[in-house]
């Protein structure tokens, strides 16, 4: 943990060096995994894609990428339970390995909405690598295979995570200080 520096947070919960290192750890499971295959990474947008990053210039295997854009938030900082498809996928996914990176899996709706997406466009196999894991949150049971990070229920910001569309450049974890959105 890092020492806390900015008023926003309440707390740090992992820095930009410790993100790279769980990055480091699921590419090499990654590579094993689907040794002699080449996948498609599904990027969420936006929050995954610094995540994405890391993960990507550490996987040596051969990878496709492709983009999807979906909302639960609308803006504010909990769930809104209602997944909205924004931007769709260039890629067709049947018969193929996927793996879902995600930022945050929360609720676990959005996940289910993704995996029940892909699965009923034929692909192979579905998994998810996501940058950080709110079990607590969880209003459905869904599992990632690659988890960065277990964290508490807390809301969190930074590292492609925002608040209301900012802070996603802020190069660690933080819990956002509740004084910030009451």
């Amino acid at each position: 943990m890092s020492e806390l520096a900015d008023p926003r947070f309440t707390k740090i919960l992992h820095n930009h060096q410790e993100i790279e290192g769980a990055a480091k750890r699921i590419a090499a499971r990654i590579d094993q995994d689907y040794a002699g295959k080449t996948p498609v990474m599904v990027v969420v947008l936006k929050g995954a894609v610094m995540w994405a990053g890391d993960l990507f210039r550490n996987i040596t295997n051969d990878i496709e990428m492709d983009f999807i854009d979906i909302a639960s938030y609308h803006g504010g900082i909990s769930s809104s339970n209602k997944i909205t498809l924004r931007t769709d996928l260039t890629t067709d996914v049947k018969d193929r390995d996927v793996i879902i990176v995600e930022d945050i899996v929360d609720t676990g709706l959005s996940l289910r909405f993704l995996e029940d997406l892909l699965k009923s466009r034929g692909a192979r196999s579905v998994q998810t690598a996501t940058m950080l894991n709110k079990k607590a949150g969880h209003k459905i049971d869904v599992s990632a295979k690659y988890v960065g990070f277990e964290i508490d229920n807390e809301f969190v910001a930074g590292y492609g995570l925002d608040y209301q569309e900012i802070w996603r450049n802020l190069p660690f974890i933080g819990v956002v200080n509740p004084e910030i959105y009451s």
